[in-house]
Order: C-alpha cells, then structure tokens, then sequence
C-alpha cells in the first residue's frame, strides 16, 4: 500500500505540472513515503531526513516533506524537532497533498495535516501514476478494526473505511482497458471489506472484479485468518481469475503469545483454515508473517511455531523479530528476550524456512508454469517474472522479453527463493540442457521495476 500511495503523490503532482526528477539533487520537491511498522523502517527515516537536511542547505528552496505512517505517528512533534521539514502529511490526508504545496510555497506555511475521514476511503482512481500498464493494485480498504498488541497499524492508518464496490469494479475496468492483465486489491485487512452502501463483501468483489473481460491474474492482500468465511474460500476458488497464491499472517504457532497478540484465533483454528483453503484450492501456495521473541516467548513457545512452519510449508515466509512500536499494548512489557537469542531464534527459523522452500520449489521441476514477465533479473541475465502461484521464475535463454508477456515455462530447477526455466518455443527448438542450469547464480528474489526508472520533479523514497 505505501508503493501505491506513492505512486498517488506522483499522480497527484503530475496534475500540478510536476515532473519525476531522477535524483534528490535535482527535485524541487522531495517526498518521503514512510512506514513505522517496525522500528528499523522508522530509524532509516531519521537517516535520510538528516541527508537530506544538508542538501536542502546546498540546494536553497528545495521543499522537504515527510509523508506517510511516521508523518501519521509523530505529527507536530516532526516540524518541532526537525526544522529542515517543511510539511507533514498523514496517511488519510494524500488528496491534499496539492492544497499543501501550495501553502508552503504561497504562503510560507509549514503545514501538518493528520487524521482520517470516518467515513470512506477519500481517493482519486484517475489520478495514479502508474509504474507499469500489465500490473496494477487497487485499494479497497484502508483501516484496521483489530486491536494487536504489537502493532502500530491501527493508529498509523486509522479505522477501516471502504470503498464502494460499484467504484472498484469501475476502476478495474478502466484499469483492463488501459492494458492490465493482473490485479492486487489492497487493504491493511482486505477480507473485512464492506461495501457501505451495499453490504457487499470481498467475495462478492472476488466474483465482480473476476468476471471482467480481459483479466488474467487477482490478487489480493493482506488477509486477517479472524476475517476469513467459508463463502470467501469458495469465491475464490470458483473465480478463475483469483491465483493459487495467499498471504495469511499466522505471527505465531504459540496458542499462548497468539493470545498476548490478540490475534483473535487459535494455531487449530489457522491450521483448519489452511486445510478448508488446500481442500478448495489445489496447488495453493501459502505465504505467512512471523514475530519472533515476542514478550514472553519460551523456547516451547517458539518450538510450536518451528513446528507450524513444518506442518503448513509455506510457499515464503516474512519474518522479525519483534520491534517494540508506540502505543501498543506490547510496549509496556518486559522484554524478556535478549537481542542475541532473538536473532538466534530467528536464524533456525529462516534456515528451516529455506529448506522448506527449497524442497517445494524443486518438487516444480517438470512442470509447466505460466509466467508473467517483469523485466530482468539482477544481473540482467535472464527474463524474470512471476507465476501464478507467486513464484519468481527466472527464464534462461530469454534476455529480451517484453514486461507484460505471458509466456508458459517449463521448470528445470528449484532453489529455495526462485525457479530457473525455459519457454515452450525454446524446448521445441533445442533439447533441454540441464547441465546448463548448473551455472546459474543462485536465487533473485527480488525484481526490478520496469518502471523505476520511468521519466515523470519528485523523488520519493518508500521504506
């Protein structure tokens, strides 16, 4: 959501007559799109405010402004404690982001605009600058009603505000007609989605948006286990547009710290949810989220959740240590934990969790996977993109395919965090070469954005 919020700045200011700047140096206008959701991303603002602060001192009249989770979470106290900063904008206050600018530059104002709309998410679908036409994400809710006691989200992206189903429907159409053949529906806990007019929920948004002509791939991200039905598994597995690919953040495989989190379940309740979800969906790949050395955490405790990762096998796992946030419940424990057995607890989890991946990756080899293609990858070796299962595939042979191709390929290798393959047309033309494969260097799992690079003067820098 913070990529696609910046994306909304770019769009915003491009209206205004703005145009992407390829540096900070060369910006008028410099806006950082933060995130508070852990410290570390919070602490690497900081740094780059103070970078930043002695270019504005070379740089006389560039304007300095700090957006996003931080900008919701600290506020005032930013403009107080940082003189270099010339605005402040929250999370649900993006649409003025014009009206701001003008203020700072007309009126030598430095303003600070927090808080939310109670209402509905306030939204301009038009005014988007997209990075790529074959790839795009739409916010269907912003907000979250739960209340964990390690999480700053509620606070930092407010209550839950939807958007009605008819305007998302909308902006997928117009979305498919410009060249989108996949769609990632957005919200901090997407599957409590409520129309406020209708009713309607995301199964019923799976089912709409799904059916419009022309769309190949629907996503969507991030889902609460607390907020999935059993009509939502079956949506999605009658919607052949929906991928076999889930994020369900499970945090812990403890009974005990999932209810100091308040996560509002239990590890049986999670472990039938995947089982209702493997049953509907075959092939499904599962990713997760995972806390480790929250307050209170015992070796068994931590063991139990080995132990899920085990019994589940996800598909990819996020996982961190615990990160003490401002005003939540967990902040006033004691951490009980030191940061060298934190890290060691995370350590064995991360090396089971590469083990795990590697066996099911290579249990893909043979088969066939529609692949669609993002770019390069690292190295700029290989075309590289993404299945519909969400795995990275790197296609050997191929340096030059258009981003936006769908090709199928054929699977020669797996590794832990990527696929190694080759394209149908190539199989016909040559025997397979596995030996070749051997000299591939390791796993890319990230991909560079076609559109990074992309002319559009901004610079902004989402943590």
């Amino acid at each position: 959501m913070n990529v696609l919020d910046g994306r909304r700045f770019l769009g915003l200011l491009a209206r205004e007559g703005f145009v992407e700047a390829s540096s900070p140096e060369e910006a008028g206008l410099i806006l950082l799109n933060t995130c508070s959701v852990r410290d570390k991303a919070e602490q690497k603002v900081y740094d780059r405010i103070g970078r930043l602060a002695k270019l504005k001192r070379d740089h006389p009249g560039t304007v300095l402004g700090v957006c996003g989770c931080v900008a919701q979470q600290e506020g005032e106290s930013l403009l107080e404690r940082l003189p270099h900063v010339d605005f402040v904008l929250g999370t649900g206050r993006i649409e003025a982001l014009p009206s701001i600018l003008r203020r700072v530059e007309e009126e030598g104002d430095r303003p600070c605009e927090t808080g939310f709309d109670l209402d509905e998410v306030v939204y301009t679908p038009g005014a988007i600058a997209r990075a790529v036409p074959h790839r795009a994400a739409i916010t269907v809710i912003e907000g979250c009603n739960k209340n964990c006691t390690f999480c700053v989200v509620p606070r930092t992206r407010g209550r839950e505000r939807n958007r009605r189903l008819r305007d998302v429907v909308n902006e997928a159409h117009r979305l498919i007609d410009e060249g989108a053949l996949e769609i990632e529906l957005l919200g901090q806990t997407v599957n409590a989605f409520r129309d406020p007019e209708t009713g309607a929920d995301l199964a019923d948004l799976l089912h709409a948006v799904g059916a419009l002509p022309g769309l190949r791939r629907l996503r969507f991200v991030t889902s609460h286990p607390r907020n999935f039905s059993r009509r939502l598994v079956a949506a999605m597995a009658e919607t052949p547009a929906v991928v076999p690919a889930l994020h369900l953040p499970v945090q812990s495989g403890s009974d005990a710290v999932l209810r100091r989190m308040k996560r509002q379940y239990a590890r049986a309740e999670y472990l039938d949810l995947v089982a209702q979800l493997r049953d509907a969906i075959p092939g499904l790949a599962l990713s997760t989220d995972v806390i480790v050395a929250f307050p209170g955490e015992t070796a068994d405790d931590f063991a139990a959740t080995l132990s899920l990762l085990e019994e589940v096998r996800f598909a990819g796992v996020f996982s961190f240590t615990y990160s003490p946030r401002p005003q939540t419940a967990a902040l006033r424990w004691e951490h009980d934990i030191t940061p060298p057995e934190a890290s060691e607890r995370l350590a064995r989890l991360e090396a089971l969790q590469q083990d795990i991946q590697r066996e099911l990756n290579r249990a893909l080899e043979g088969q066939t996977l529609e692949v669609l293609v993002e770019g390069l990858d690292r190295k700029r070796r290989f075309s590289s993109g993404r299945s519909r299962c969400n795995r990275v595939v790197n296609i050997a042979g191929e340096s030059a395919l258009p981003p936006g191709t769908l090709v199928n390929v054929q699977i020669e290798r797996g590794f832990p965090n990527s696929l190694l393959g080759r394209t149908q047309e190539q199989e016909r033309e040559q025997e397979t070469d596995k030996d070749s494969a051997n000299g591939y260097p390791g796993d890319r799992q990230t991909l560079p954005d076609p559109g990074a690079a992309r002319p559009l003067g901004i610079s902004s820098n989402s943590f």
